[in-house]
């Protein structure tokens, strides 16, 4: 196996898709790792960077309390990439000028490039760019020379090759800029000197050993909720301390059908508890209405099941091993980013946590999370089984959660996945479910009226769940898990079929 190359680390000012750099670098086989950026540079330097990026952000930096980072970092001989406000942060600091933009500009721009650079080589002499930003660099810092402009910003990408610092006002990171892709490989590549050399399969030996160092000779706990992320963390802490773990599976009662038993097939040679905690769980969700109430609920019962079934043991587990991925880290407002909605196992979890938690796949996109499960050699099963919440039914269910509703939607997605398995679309299609809605509809049934419950189909392709579009289903299945819903789920009256893309919508209605 090739030795993986030093990481590209990423300081993260908060805008909401930075995400996409993160993609971007790693679509280009090259390791990356985010960190918030006002991370101190002693922290970043441990990481032995190869390169650092300098994300984009809502904020402007002459305003009080703006996200700013460790200046030592643009001295350090490491080439350094600023991204829209990652730019005019180094113009700041190095002692440019930044000023609101005369027009602000937002969307696709045709930019001139007006000095040959390896920073943008591989890039037409004019090209289309995606802007989105309110400021602009007025004058660049000494050193410093202007590669490229639009008819609106005079300063649409800088450098100084002699410190090895670029940075270009545009987002190069989405797919709106057909030649960003090109860029960031001409930084990473011809800038920084890296090597396409990282494939998600290099990723389980470096795991392995920081999970053996991590957690040495203590006992720990894996959550298993049977989504490929639980299980690919189970499987590398397996690897890495053997006896020492023992699998959880909380079995809340809001699990899809079929799925405790699944679980336990797919894990024979796991030391496997499942916890019943059915009652505890609708008992704590009893009138609980509010969907990040529901989350806060969820993720402290969660916890306190694992304490129930960790006090049952000997001795006694410290760490608690969790297959959060990156996005759910992103939803959940990492760094200064926002918070979209609490993930039970980020923004969920309670204060007085009686375990180290550690998480092997935190920096990992749900499709590497695949990649590493079939090197590890993990059923397929399980490795492309679609992305289910870590809240379970709870999230697909309006309103409180009863068993009854829990019934319902049950079967309900238990019909929907059947039919899209029966299409042949289970793969190409990211997720496809059921949600309960509140609302009732009136329907007639054998000649008598009904006023009975409506449910969403939710189906949705994706990359990495991040940003999703509605899958166009054949009339033919729609009309067949239509057919099937009002016709084998007592009290379903109406099917509705949810187009909505994410943003504006989010994946789960809740």
């Amino acid at each position: 196996m090739t030795e993986p190359q030093r990481p590209v680390v990423v300081l993260d000012f908060g805008a909401q898709y930075n995400h996409l750099i993160a993609r971007r670098i790693r679509e280009a086989e090259v390791y990356c790792e985010v960190v918030p950026g006002d991370t101190p540079a002693q922290k970043v330097l441990e990481r032995r960077p190869a390169a650092i990026i300098l994300s984009g952000g809502p904020a402007s930096v002459f305003e009080p309390g703006a996200p700013s980072m460790d200046p030592a970092l643009l001295e350090s001989g490491i080439p350094v990439l600023g991204i829209c406000y990652g730019m005019q942060l180094m113009a700041h600091l190095l002692g440019g000028r930044v000023e609101p933009a005369g027009r602000r500009e937002y969307g696709r721009t045709a930019m001139r490039t007006l000095k040959p650079t390896p920073l943008l080589e591989g890039v037409p002499a004019t090209s289309v760019v995606w802007m989105s930003h309110g400021d602009e660099v007025k004058a660049v810092p000494p050193g410093f020379e202007v590669y490229a402009a639009t008819d609106h910003t005079p300063v649409a990408a800088m450098g100084d090759p002699r410190r090895g610092l670029y940075a270009v006002q545009y987002h190069p990171e989405v797919r709106h800029t057909p030649e960003g892709t090109t860029m960031l490989r001409d930084f990473l590549f011809r800038v920084a000197g890296l090597r396409p050399n990282w494939r998600p399969a290099d990723f389980i030996a470096g795991a392995v050993a920081d999970l053996r160092a991590r957690i040495g000779g203590r006992r720990a706990l894996v959550a298993l909720s049977g989504g490929v992320d639980s299980a690919v963390a189970a499987r590398l802490a397996a690897d890495a301390i053997g006896d020492h773990l023992t699998a959880i599976l909380i079995d809340h009662g809001l699990l899809r059908a079929g799925e405790v038993e699944e679980i336990a097939a797919a894990f024979p040679d796991l030391d496997l508890r499942v916890v019943r905690a059915e009652r505890e769980f609708l008992q704590a969700l009893a009138g609980v209405e509010d969907p990040e109430a529901k989350r806060k609920v969820i993720g402290r019962e969660f916890i306190r099941a694992f304490e129930r079934a960790a006090a049952a043991l000997e001795p006694r587990p410290e760490v608690l091993i969790q297959g959060t991925v990156y996005p759910d880290v992103i939803e959940s407002g990492a760094g200064h980013a926002r918070t979209i909605k609490s993930h039970h196992n980020v923004g969920g979890l309670p204060p007085d946590l009686p375990f180290e938690v550690v998480e092997p796949l935190r920096w990992l996109f749900k499709d590497e999370v695949r990649r590493v499960g079939e090197a590890l050699g993990l059923p397929d099963t399980i490795v492309w089984r679609q992305p289910f919440p870590g809240p379970g039914l709870a999230v697909r269910i309006m309103g409180p959660v009863t068993a009854e509703k829990l019934a319902v939607v049950r079967e309900a997605d238990r019909i929907v996945r059947e039919e899209i398995r029966a299409a042949g679309l289970e793969r190409a299609i990211w997720q496809a479910f059921a949600v309960l809605l509140e609302a009732r509809a009136v329907g007639v049934m054998g000649d008598r009226r009904t006023y009975g419950r409506v449910v969403a189909v939710r189906a949705v392709e994706s990359e990495d769940g991040m940003t999703a579009d509605w899958v166009r289903l054949p009339d033919a299945v729609l009309e067949r898990i239509a057919s099937r819903l009002t016709g084998e789920v007592e009290g379903i009256s109406r099917v509705v079929y949810d187009i909505t893309s994410k943003p504006p919508a989010t994946i789960e209605w809740e």
